[in-house]
Protein backbone atom coordinates (compact mmCIF):
# COMPACT_ATOMS: atom_id res chain seq x y z
CA UNK A 1 0.00 0.00 0.00
CA UNK A 2 1.41 3.39 -1.02
CA UNK A 3 1.89 5.95 1.73
CA UNK A 4 1.01 9.58 1.08
CA UNK A 5 2.04 12.41 3.37
CA UNK A 6 -0.44 15.30 3.22
CA UNK A 7 0.98 18.57 4.58
CA UNK A 8 -2.04 20.86 4.84
CA UNK A 9 -3.28 23.13 7.64
CA UNK A 10 -6.95 23.10 6.59
CA UNK A 11 -8.64 20.18 8.43
CA UNK A 12 -11.69 20.11 6.12
CA UNK A 13 -9.59 19.60 3.01
CA UNK A 14 -7.36 17.13 4.82
CA UNK A 15 -10.39 15.05 5.74
CA UNK A 16 -12.09 15.21 2.32
CA UNK A 17 -8.99 14.36 0.31
CA UNK A 18 -7.76 11.95 2.98
CA UNK A 19 -11.04 10.00 2.82
CA UNK A 20 -10.82 9.89 -0.99
CA UNK A 21 -7.24 8.61 -0.83
CA UNK A 22 -8.13 5.92 1.72
CA UNK A 23 -11.00 4.94 -0.60
CA UNK A 24 -8.41 4.44 -3.36
CA UNK A 25 -6.38 2.14 -1.06
CA UNK A 26 -3.68 4.62 -0.10
CA UNK A 27 -2.36 4.96 3.41
CA UNK A 28 -2.36 8.59 4.55
CA UNK A 29 -0.31 10.48 7.11
CA UNK A 30 -1.26 14.08 7.84
CA UNK A 31 0.75 17.03 9.06
CA UNK A 32 -0.86 20.36 9.97
CA UNK A 33 2.28 22.49 9.60
CA UNK A 34 5.50 22.60 7.61
CA UNK A 35 7.84 21.62 10.44
CA UNK A 36 5.98 18.46 11.40
CA UNK A 37 5.53 17.56 7.73
CA UNK A 38 9.25 17.78 7.14
CA UNK A 39 9.94 15.78 10.30
CA UNK A 40 7.53 13.00 9.27
CA UNK A 41 8.94 12.85 5.71
CA UNK A 42 12.55 12.63 6.78
CA UNK A 43 12.42 10.63 9.95
CA UNK A 44 11.72 7.07 10.70
CA UNK A 45 8.70 8.02 12.79
CA UNK A 46 6.64 5.85 10.49
CA UNK A 47 7.99 2.49 9.47
CA UNK A 48 8.37 3.64 5.89
CA UNK A 49 8.98 6.84 3.99
CA UNK A 50 6.08 8.39 2.07
CA UNK A 51 5.77 7.37 -1.58
CA UNK A 52 4.39 10.81 -2.39
CA UNK A 53 3.93 14.15 -0.61
CA UNK A 54 1.01 16.55 -1.10
CA UNK A 55 2.19 19.96 0.00
CA UNK A 56 0.33 23.20 0.66
CA UNK A 57 2.46 26.35 0.47
CA UNK A 58 0.75 28.59 3.04
CA UNK A 59 1.53 26.72 6.25
CA UNK A 60 2.14 27.54 9.90
CA UNK A 61 5.69 27.28 11.32
CA UNK A 62 7.47 26.77 7.98
CA UNK A 63 6.45 27.97 4.50
CA UNK A 64 5.78 25.30 1.90
CA UNK A 65 8.61 26.55 -0.33
CA UNK A 66 11.06 26.03 2.55
CA UNK A 67 9.65 22.54 3.15
CA UNK A 68 10.01 21.70 -0.56
CA UNK A 69 13.57 23.04 -0.70
CA UNK A 70 14.60 21.00 2.36
CA UNK A 71 12.91 17.84 1.03
CA UNK A 72 14.80 18.13 -2.27
CA UNK A 73 18.15 18.86 -0.56
CA UNK A 74 17.94 15.80 1.72
CA UNK A 75 19.23 12.56 0.21
CA UNK A 76 16.61 10.62 2.18
CA UNK A 77 13.66 12.51 0.68
CA UNK A 78 14.88 14.05 -2.60
CA UNK A 79 13.37 11.32 -4.79
CA UNK A 80 9.88 11.44 -3.25
CA UNK A 81 7.50 13.10 -5.75
CA UNK A 82 5.93 16.27 -4.32
CA UNK A 83 2.64 17.63 -5.61
CA UNK A 84 2.08 21.23 -4.57
CA UNK A 85 -1.62 21.75 -3.79
CA UNK A 86 -2.29 25.37 -2.91
CA UNK A 87 -4.43 28.44 -3.46
CA UNK A 88 -1.49 30.54 -4.72
CA UNK A 89 -2.12 31.06 -8.42
CA UNK A 90 0.79 33.29 -9.43
CA UNK A 91 3.02 32.21 -12.29
CA UNK A 92 6.01 33.16 -10.15
CA UNK A 93 4.97 30.64 -7.45
CA UNK A 94 4.34 27.91 -10.02
CA UNK A 95 7.75 28.43 -11.62
CA UNK A 96 9.49 28.55 -8.25
CA UNK A 97 7.87 25.30 -7.06
CA UNK A 98 8.73 23.46 -10.28
CA UNK A 99 12.29 24.82 -10.22
CA UNK A 100 12.66 23.53 -6.64
CA UNK A 101 11.66 20.07 -7.85
CA UNK A 102 7.88 19.72 -7.44
CA UNK A 103 6.33 17.05 -9.69
CA UNK A 104 3.39 19.31 -10.46
CA UNK A 105 1.56 22.37 -9.15
CA UNK A 106 -2.20 22.32 -8.59
CA UNK A 107 -4.35 25.27 -7.58
CA UNK A 108 -6.97 23.91 -5.15
CA UNK A 109 -9.87 25.90 -6.60
CA UNK A 110 -9.20 24.62 -10.13
CA UNK A 111 -9.14 20.88 -9.45
CA UNK A 112 -11.72 18.40 -8.19
CA UNK A 113 -10.71 15.64 -5.78
CA UNK A 114 -10.97 13.19 -8.71
CA UNK A 115 -8.51 15.24 -10.75
CA UNK A 116 -6.11 15.45 -7.81
CA UNK A 117 -6.33 11.65 -7.44
CA UNK A 118 -5.51 11.27 -11.15
CA UNK A 119 -2.38 13.46 -10.70
CA UNK A 120 -1.35 11.39 -7.66
CA UNK A 121 -1.65 8.16 -9.67
CA UNK A 122 0.35 9.75 -12.49
CA UNK A 123 3.10 10.84 -10.07
CA UNK A 124 3.24 7.33 -8.61
CA UNK A 125 3.44 5.78 -12.09
CA UNK A 126 0.05 4.08 -11.69
CA UNK A 127 -1.49 5.39 -14.90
Amino acid sequence: MKLILFIEDEPTLQKALGDALVGENYEIVSALDGESGLRIAGSNESAKKPDLILLDLILPKMHGFDVLKKLKEDKETKDIPVIVLTNLEGLEEVERALKLGAFTYLVKANYSIGEVLAKIKQALGEQ
